[in-house]
């Protein structure tokens, strides 16, 4: 994923504006003018990096020296230093929690993201791990970014990457043939166009249309096999990419991939993980 570092540095700038109010009265009362310090943020517990290249540019953005110690999308180990930042000690202490806040929820994403494909792979399945748009507002970029550096799918970023047409959309156009018809009249032939449907004759009917995609949502995982064995039989398996969502997490993906779709989507990762534990140490005032 790539945005031009000016409009990345005003993302940044927004996030810190929220925290900093009015100003950091605290540092404001405690640290004198001109006060220099080394300091470094450090992994409190295993994981995977994901946010150095963002906390680089916010302390940058503030006149600091900052020097990532890891790469985004490495393994880290407890007590391990990821990055080094020097000079003003005001500004370094005004943007800690921002920065500890932006680098541990994305290193938190980066990290289930990655275990979950790890176990997969270890299983032996090759199924695509994707989000979902289940991301905090303001935050799309950075929860999109830790799911890629996290070796996953960011599916859709926005809703004009694709046609995804939901149960909502059917029940608007009357019928899941007129939804269908509708895209395929107005679609851009550079936009795919994927269905939902929600049992296993609604994706008999959404592949023989031939849609790009079809998305089994909420389904269970005897429900999910049936419905590619019929397609299967139906001779549509091949041409058309399924997706499974909904109820999905690390505890039953396993049984969803043993299945065989193409990809499976969680919400979750990027909603419920835990963020990774970090924290900003002075190292030195100077």
């Amino acid at each position: 994923m790539y945005i031009p570092r000016r409009i990345l540095e005003k993302r940044l700038q927004e996030l810190l504006i929220e925290d900093l109010g009015e100003g950091d009265i605290t540092t404001g009362c405690l640290v004198p003018l001109e006060t220099k310090a080394h300091a470094a943020i450090v992994a409190r517990e295993d994981g995977i990096a994901a946010g150095l290249k963002e906390v680089v540019i916010l302390f940058e953005t503030l006149g600091l020296e900052a020097k990532a110690l890891k790469g985004d999308g490495s393994a880290v180990k407890r007590d391990e230093e990821l990055l080094e930042i020097r000079g003003d000690a005001s500004a370094i202490l005004t943007a800690e929690r921002t920065a500890l806040n932006l680098l541990g929820r994305m290193s938190g994403i980066a990290t289930e993201t990655q275990q979950i494909l790890t176990a997969l792979r270890r299983a032996g399945y090759k199924v695509r791990v994707a989000c979902t748009r289940k991301t905090a507002p303001g935050l799309r970029y950075f929860d999109k970014r830790a799911v890629e550096l996290g070796g996953g799918d960011t599916h859709r970023l926005h809703l004009d990457d694709m046609i995804l047409i939901k149960d909502n959309h059917i029940t608007v156009a009357g019928s899941l043939e007129e939804a269908i018809s509708r895209a395929k009249a107005k679609a851009s032939f550079s936009k795919k166009i994927e269905v939902e449907v929600g049992s296993c004759e609604e994706a008999l009917k959404a592949a023989s249309l031939e849609v790009d995609a079809i998305l089994l949502d909420n389904m269970t995982v005897e429900e999910v096999r049936e419905t590619l064995a019929e397609l299967e039989r139906a001779g549509l398996r091949r041409r058309t990419l399924v997706e499974v969502s909904g109820g999905i997490d690390r505890e039953n993906i396993i049984e969803y991939a043993a299945v065989g779709p193409d990809v499976i989507s969680l919400g979750y990762i990027t909603t419920s993980p835990r963020a990774l534990d970090v924290a900003l140490e002075i190292k030195e005032v100077i």
